[in-house]
């Protein structure tokens, strides 16, 4: 027994032992980590008094002050940066779908304000401005060298001023002016229509209203059309919208999952995951859809695109979208100010990370331009065996079968006409209408 007691006594004291010759380097390395930080913020101090008493005029400390913690934060990634008082006011303003300006969605890439997207029915909308163009200068004043926030700043002005932007865009041989006018901007987050039987929702952007319209549009198109088994299917236009309220991005796309994950995030730490999935009901009970991405779909876009697509519920039609898998937490700050600092990376529900990469179509279409036809080539009738003089007529369909046959007519023709208007939703509409040809899916 005594011999069993002695053994555990050496065992305890040789793990102390170990304990404290590991714990010790690794303390050490702390001390002189804390030590060398201790040494960078005194050398902060340093420089901050000395600007103070010798810069060659008076300097706004305040302003010093917001400029280093701002400069500290946008040096990690183009989507970490401090919020002032009056920049965090207009950000949570914004958030509830109403802000004054021009109407388009920014980010920076070397030095250059990149736009991510144009927002609908804004002045940067009318105006032309397009996803991906580069601002380099505001009423003649150069952006490079310039914070976001500054740029934005100046591109901030009163209801009703005019702004000149200069724009340099990918096809274009000089860079061009576009002149704006500043507005009040209030975002409608979710617009509904009917093209033929199918159902558009075109979602603008995420904010607290984006769920609860999407749902009242959704319920009114059906009631419209007498019941969800008139409807074709849904076409989710998820163009130029350059995201919003991870919430609702959820909350969108459980509207058409019955179970499974939506989306999952992680940051530095594992315990800091979370994993969000979806609750049972589909809005549409499974009828199919299409949901419709470009360049300027970025973020919440990208996380409903990506989970509806791994889900294989919905086609994913357009082009490659922006990128965006970061998410950013907004933590107030001392001041009324806060700080949008990026905490974690965002991953789809088969684990894919979109970050700098996108979500990739499932079919890859791209817009075209408007085509004008002439007068007499759209009017000219088709030559068909009905048009031949003396051509016997079809006796076998009744009234019904004959209106029938005229309402998908004009359908078609209706689809026909989208087509050159908007290639892409066209063709979204199209997927939907062959897939209903089909019929449903033998059990």
């Amino acid at each position: 027994m005594n011999k069993l007691i002695y053994a555990a006594i050496g065992g305890i004291a040789g793990g102390v032992l170990l304990s404290t010759q590991v714990a010790g380097p690794l303390l050490a390395q702390e001390e002189a980590r804390n030590a060398s930080v201790y040494q960078q913020l005194d050398l902060f101090g340093d420089v901050f008094e000395r600007i103070r008493a010798n810069y060659v005029e008076e300097v706004n400390e305040a302003a010093l002050i917001e400029a280093a913690i701002n400069g500290m934060l946008t040096s990690l990634d183009p989507h970490s940066s401090y919020l002032p008082p009056r920049d965090f006011d207009a950000m949570q303003t914004q958030t509830r779908g109403e802000f004054g300006g021009l109407g388009i969605e920014v980010t920076q890439e070397d030095g250059f304000v990149r736009v991510i997207t144009p927002m609908d029915d804004t002045p940067a909308m009318e105006a032309g401005v397009e996803a991906g163009d580069f601002i380099t200068h505001v009423d003649g004043e150069a952006l490079l060298g310039l914070t976001l926030e500054q740029a934005v700043d100046l591109m901030r002005g009163p209801v009703g001023s005019e702004i000149v932007i200069t724009i340099v865009r990918e096809g274009e041989d000089e860079p061009f002016d576009v002149t704006i006018v500043r507005d009040r901007i209030q975002l409608t987050a979710v617009r509904h229509r009917l093209e033929g039987r199918t159902a558009i929702l075109r979602v603008s952007t995420f904010n607290d209203q984006t769920f609860p319209n999407l749902v009242e549009g959704l319920e009114e198109m059906i009631a419209e059309l007498g019941g969800l088994e008139n409807l074709n299917g849904v076409v989710l236009d998820l163009r130029n919208n350059p995201g919003g309220l991870l919430s609702q991005a959820i909350r969108v796309s459980d509207a058409f999952l019955e179970q499974g994950e939506i989306v999952s995030t992680r940051g530095r730490e594992v315990a800091d995951g979370e994993r969000y999935n979806a609750t049972a009901g589909d809005l549409i009970e499974g009828l199919p859809m299409v949901v419709l991405v470009n360049g300027g779909s970025a973020s919440a876009s990208e996380i409903v695109a990506g989970a509806l697509q791994d889900h294989r519920r919905a086609v994913i039609v357009g082009t490659n979208t922006f990128g965006k898998g970061s998410v950013q937490s907004v933590m107030p700050l001392p001041g009324n100010g806060a700080m949008r600092l990026t905490t974690s990376l965002y991953y789809t529900p088969s684990g894919r990370s979109i970050q700098a990469l996108g979500v990739a179509p499932d079919i890859i279409v791209e817009q075209r331009d408007p085509v004008e036809m002439a007068e007499d080539e759209a009017d000219r009738p088709a030559r068909t065996e009905a048009s031949l003089r003396g051509a016997l007529e079809n006796s076998t369909l009744t009234e019904d079968e004959l209106r029938q046959r005229e309402l998908e007519r004009e359908e078609a023709e209706a689809t026909a006409r989208l087509r050159n208007e908007d290639y892409q939703l066209a063709y979204a509409i199209d997927i939907l209408t062959g897939l209903n040809a089909l019929g449903p899916n033998p059990q």
